[in-house]
């Protein structure tokens, strides 16, 4: 079994919520940390069935008194009514729970109880170059995805189509997000051409014959379910006029390839570099994730196009990802421009697929993928 880099807290130390998108490993890293845990599955029929007609079960079914179990809540989305339990159980019985779900949306569109605040939040994000080791191979990471059954099958597409149905039946028919599935199917596809890109919903709207304030709720149910997340642009300080509008990333790069009907991607082409781009985001998003570091990421662009995939906290760090094996100095644009407009910033940074490490004579640090990501998760990059 696979070392997943996400700690989570000892048992019956602190409660707390643990997201994630579907099969990121989230069970599996719950049952091998808490091997002794009261287990409660809402994925089992009967279980649903006990706990939508009578919350105060859970309460029932614990000790009034001595010592209390470690419960393991999976799916609890799918019943919001059992955090009230979960509430008066922590406060009166000092039961310690692990709630874990892979969408808060019906959760916070129904006013349950979110605990106060006094569950912490953790989330397991997809397979890292780190969890992986010597079994990561880019090529396989940018074709397969991170999910891990899907990264480590020998043809992936039967797997990612079952995993774009199921996601459609239980995660957004089943929880009853939208009216019009078949319409929020199209969009799925045509979304996937948006990764990595500044979203039109006009377009999109169109294209689905749908309006424009649907598609905008439509991103925010992938936001919700973790399917895919915002970056949003850097806009302190301008000298310039900036582009100031979000980016968005799905949180999978094996999704995008089947929802946008990719084929294999190939180290050369517009959709490898694309796919690298988001392959480094994810990167960089669980490091930042996993390490509790509230870093700020973001990405910067003049509105003459010229542009930075991502900027690390206040200028601290400009990083490009560019998938060219042979890095020129029209690769480097980007990292020039933000270097006059804000001098003081620390670090440029080019991700790439040359062989070996260099610098330029402007300092700018060309550095390939593999010895990155030892970087990043070594933390010699932030």
């Amino acid at each position: 079994m696979l070392k997943r880099n996400l700690i989570l807290p000892k048992p019956s130390t602190e409660t707390f919520f643990l997201w994630g998108p579907r099969q990121t490993g989230k069970t599996t890293l719950l049952r091998s940390t808490y091997p002794q845990a009261l287990w409660i599955d809402l994925l089992k029929a009967e279980e649903y069935r006990r706990y939508t007609q009578q919350p105060e079960l859970l309460r029932a079914e614990l000790p009034e008194a001595g010592e209390m179990p470690f419960v393991v809540i999976d799916e609890v989305q799918k019943i919001p009514q059992l955090l009230d339990e979960v509430h008066w159980l922590h406060e009166n019985r000092g039961v310690h729970f692990a709630l874990c779900g892979s969408s808060a949306r019906k959760v916070r569109r129904g006013h349950a109880n979110l605990l106060g605040g006094r569950a912490i939040r953790y989330e397991l994000s997809g397979l890292t170059s780190a969890e992986l080791g010597s079994d990561w191979h880019l090529d396989r990471m940018l074709n397969h995805g991170y999910l891990p059954r899907i990264y480590q099958a020998a043809t992936p597409r039967r797997l990612l189509n079952a995993y774009t149905a199921n996601y459609l039946k239980e995660e957004i028919a089943a929880e009853g997000l939208v009216r019009n599935l078949p319409a929020f199917s199209d969009f799925l596809n045509k979304a996937s051409l948006s990764d990595t890109e500044l979203v039109n919903y006009s377009t999109i709207a169109r294209d689905c014959g749908v309006s424009s304030q649907t598609i905008k709720g439509y991103f925010q149910i992938l936001e919700d379910t973790l399917l895919g997340r915002w970056l949003q642009a850097y806009r302190k300080r301008p000298k310039r006029r900036v582009i100031s509008s979000p980016k968005f990333y799905f949180s999978d790069i094996g999704v995008v390839n089947f929802l946008a009907k990719r084929g294999n991607l190939e180290q050369g082409s517009e959709l490898y570099g694309k796919a690298f781009e988001n392959w480094l985001l994810h990167e960089l998003y669980a490091y930042n994730l996993y390490n509790e570091l509230y870093a700020d990421i973001s990405y910067w662009r003049l509105a003459s196009g010229i542009e930075v995939d991502f900027i690390i906290n206040d200028m601290e760090i400009a990083i490009e990802a560019k998938s060219a094996g042979k890095i020129s100095a029209n690769h480097l644009k980007g990292l020039r421009h933000i270097k006059k407009e804000h001098p003081d910033i620390k670090r440029l940074i080019v991700v790439c697929c040359e062989e070996k490490r260099r610098k330029t004579e402007d300092g700018i640090e060309i550095i390939p993928a593999q010895f990155f990501a030892k970087m990043l998760w070594g933390k010699e990059i932030f």
